[in-house]
């Protein structure tokens, strides 16, 4: 076995580890509240206009070439619940997830980095302070809670934005969109796609802390921690979001 591998295996050991021992402490989430509380404003309220753009451009884009296809066969009055459906349950967590693992993700990373490189987690230890709780648990909560709310917020300019290309590029009144994209919209597109949000949250904070905790050498090594651990997050958001995909779908 390479050197690679068991580093790739030694890494994926102690992500499992810090999620779980931060699931444990979420019995003291009472204790914590401010701190949970100011991270879900810094991984929500902080990226708001990225999701916002994000969220409205996909929607027209996905609107916009499906669209112009679908008119091919006279269908196009059909584009608000593909565009609804797609949105619910794929499109919406994947886009939350990559941008809350690329913004906050490598915020998370690159500041737990630091700590570690600067010895302030040594610190914390010596005080008999436990990382995980004082530092880790408020993180993954925060990111596990925003994220669903966040990619309903991206389904919701979705829509928005595939409403006006159904209107001004496709000729489809909003009333007949809405008429499709509701009819589009299951109880079961809801709760897979808020799932999947979730466990992104979880998935993204939990690697994030992870590379931070075992960052080393200094402001390179800070650097090195929080650009893996972005790679590692789009890595399994696409990775487990196949596989809950194919949990309910296949």
């Amino acid at each position: 076995m390479g050197r690679g591998t068991k580093n790739l295996l030694s890494q994926a050991g102690f992500t499992l580890r810090l999620l779980f021992e931060s699931l444990y402490y979420t019995k003291d989430i009472i204790v914590r509240r401010r701190e949970i509380v100011k991270q879900m404003y810094l991984a929500g309220v902080k990226t708001l206009l990225v999701c916002s753009m994000v969220g409205l451009f996909t929607g027209m884009i996905l609107a916009l070439q499906s669209g112009i296809e679908m008119r091919e066969f006279g269908q196009q009055a059909l584009i608000g619940g593909l565009v609804v459906a797609s949105m619910l349950r794929e499109m919406g967590p994947f886009m939350s997830g990559l941008i809350l693992a690329a913004s906050v993700g490598s915020a998370m990373a690159a500041e737990v980095g630091a700590m570690k490189v600067y010895d302030e987690i040594d610190a914390l230890e010596l005080m008999l302070i436990n990382p995980v709780r004082f530092l880790v648990m408020p993180r993954v909560v925060a990111l596990a809670l925003v994220m669903p709310i966040i990619s309903i917020y991206i389904d919701v300019l979705a829509c928005l934005g595939g409403a006006i290309v159904a209107k001004q590029v496709l000729q489809v009144s909003y009333n007949v969109y809405m008429k499709y994209l509701l009819q589009a919209v299951h109880f079961k597109s809801m709760y897979v796609g808020l799932l999947k949000a979730f466990v992104f949250g979880l998935i993204v904070s939990s690697i994030s802390c992870a590379y931070g905790l075992r960052a080393d050498g200094g402001v390179l090594g800070v650097g090195h921690a929080t650009r893996t651990s972005v790679v590692a997050s789009f890595l399994m958001v696409l990775i487990i979001g196949y596989y809950i995909t194919s949990i309910f779908y296949g």
